[in-house]
C-alpha cells in the first residue's frame, strides 16, 4: 500500500496540490465501520491562476472502506470559477491534466482536465474516472469564462495553447 501511495505522489508533481477539504456529509451509516460519506475539495489549477474549483466525491465507508480495499464509484461533480485575475504561468494543451487522484487500490483514477474554448475566450473543465480496463461515462463539466478583474484586461486562453 505504501509504495502505491508514493508512486501516485511521485508522479502528480507537476500537477494541482493536495485538495482542500472543506466538508464531509455522511449518506449511510455503519454499526461498527466508518459510514459511507460525500466529501467535498477544493483545489487551485497550478497552471491558471484565479481559477478554483471544487469537487464532490463519494467515499466508501465499510471496514473496506477503512482499510482502503474498496472501489470507488466514478460519480464526481465538479464547479470551477474565476476567484481573481487570471494569468498562466505558461502554456497548455488541450485536455491538459490539472489534478488526478487515485480510486481503487490500483485500477481507477479521477482525473481533472483543461482545455479553452477560444472562440468564446472560456477555460473548460471536465472531471471523469478511468479504470485500466474500461473507462467510465460519468463526468461533469465546468466553464470559466475569462473576466476582466479589476481595472485589469482579461487575458485570452487562444495564447497560451500550445499547439
Amino acid at each position: 500500500m505504501a509504495l502505491v501511495v508514493g508512486l501516485t505522489s511521485m508522479t502528480t508533481g507537476a500537477l494541482a496540490q493536495d485538495p482542500d477539504l472543506i466538508f464531509k456529509k455522511s449518506t449511510v451509516w455503519k454499526f461498527m465501520s466508518p459510514d459511507h460519506k460525500l466529501a467535498t475539495y477544493a483545489i487551485d489549477d497550478p497552471l491558471v491562476k484565479g481559477v478554483s474549483c471544487h469537487f464532490t466525491v463519494p467515499e466508501k465507508g465499510g471496514f473496506s472502506g477503512w482499510l482502503g480495499l474498496s472501489e470507488e464509484t466514478s460519480d464526481v461533480s465538479l464547479s470551477c470559477r474565476q476567484v481573481g485575475p487570471i494569468s498562466f504561468e505558461g502554456k497548455f494543451e488541450q485536455g491538459d491534466e490539472v489534478y488526478r487522484e487515485s480510486r481503487s487500490l490500483f485500477f481507477k483514477k479521477m482525473r481533472i482536465v483543461r482545455g479553452c474554448d477560444t472562440k468564446r475566450n472560456t477555460l473548460v473543465y471536465l472531471v471523469y474516472s478511468d479504470k485500466l480496463i474500461e473507462g467510465s461515462p460519468k463526468n461533469s463539466t465546468s466553464t470559466v469564462p475569462i473576466m476582466p478583474w479589476g481595472s485589469n484586461e482579461p487575458a485570452a486562453c487562444k495564447d497560451y495553447l500550445d499547439d
